[in-house]
């Protein structure tokens, strides 16, 4: 088979190269030898490997400007895999330009560790009012500030997938109480009550720390409303490791400006980059993340041909692909 992998320009830290794709290879022999695996930089070697390549692996821009958004669909006759190196792929939709017969993935599973590092040290950040110290830093105001012990506050988790179930595993082994809120409320092992997204309403009083984790779908679109933050408890906190258009991030603004939310950590926006002069730059009790918190760039390529070598097995032996994006439900 030939496999391309087509790196995004300009982003070095995440480049493939030949000894990433010989050892991802050499962790699974028995179906990563055999194939002509071709590496690009260029729009040039792109578009060369598409004439005969069966499996793109790239970033889901480099799927957005070639398929997503071209007028002309790519001379790619042989193409029926399309691995892109991200979780989320909601910037892809709709996905009607996606041809019959192709099978598109996502990399989800590279994420967990480095997510659920990050929403627990953002958790601790929140409980021990680390936002509220930045805020008197930057003011050069000296006030003694106290937190508390993890296992102490209510942590509610929305998305129970990669990235929410890493947090709640995580912040379990703090002895929170968690509570995982998705579509279907199956049990999970490191929560102690589900809920369905249809009940989250109810969990949202008894929240002392709020982390986002799903999906950027039609049903998770401005889920966090202003309504929805405002059952938050007085001094509740915010972690969104999900997109910023989950949540009314105005109304984030505006409750952590009147004290009504006690801090924030978001690692996603609307729009990213955020503008020079945009509010979120000035606004207390509130750290930024630059959409970091997923990616750790020494291990994020070998743990993705890791999965998309995963998946090219349940292909070849007719199972089911565990990285199949459901462009019916978004992920």
């Amino acid at each position: 088979m030939h496999i391309h992998l087509q790196n995004t320009p300009g982003d070095p830290l995440f480049a493939f190269s030949r000894q990433m794709w010989e050892e991802a290879a050499s962790r699974a022999p028995d179906i990563g030898a055999g194939h002509h695996v071709t590496i690009g930089d260029t729009e040039a070697d792109l578009q060369a490997a598409l004439r005969t390549a069966e499996a793109l692996v790239c970033d889901a821009g480099i799927i957005r400007t070639h398929f997503a958004e071209a007028r002309t669909r790519p001379d790619a006759p042989r193409l029926t895999l399309l691995f892109a190196t991200n979780a989320g792929l909601d910037r892809l939709a709709p996905f009607g330009w996606l041809p019959d017969g192709m099978i598109l993935m996502n990399n989800r599973g590279t994420h967990d560790a480095k997510s659920g590092e990050f929403a627990i040290m953002a958790v601790l950040m929140l409980v021990n009012r680390i936002p509220e110290m930045v805020t008197n830093q930057r003011a050069g105001q000296w006030q003694k500030i106290w937190g508390t012990v993890l296992s102490r506050h209510r942590l509610t988790v929305v998305g129970l997938g990669t990235l929410g179930g890493a947090t709640a595993r995580n912040a379990a082994g703090f002895g929170m109480r968690v509570t995982g809120v998705r579509v279907h409320p199956r049990p999970h092992p490191h929560c102690s009550r589900v809920v369905g997204t249809d009940d989250l309403d109810t969990v949202l009083p008894e929240t002392d720390v709020l982390v986002l984790a799903c999906p950027l779908t039609d049903a998770t679109r401005g889920l966090m409303d202003r309504r929805r933050l405002s059952l938050l408890p007085q001094g509740a906190g915010l972690v969104n490791i999900a997109r910023g258009e989950v949540v009314d991030q105005d109304a984030v603004c505006d409750m952590l400006d009147d004290g009504r939310l006690g801090g924030a950590v978001l690692d996603v926006f609307t729009p990213e980059p955020i503008p020079a002069g945009h509010r979120l730059w000035t606004t207390p009790n509130l750290i930024i993340s630059p959409h970091t918190s997923a990616d750790d760039p020494a291990t994020y390529n070998p743990h993705s041909l890791d999965i998309f070598l995963e998946n090219l097995r349940a292909w070849r032996d007719g199972q089911p692909m565990p990285n199949r994006f459901d462009v019916a439900r978004g992920y």
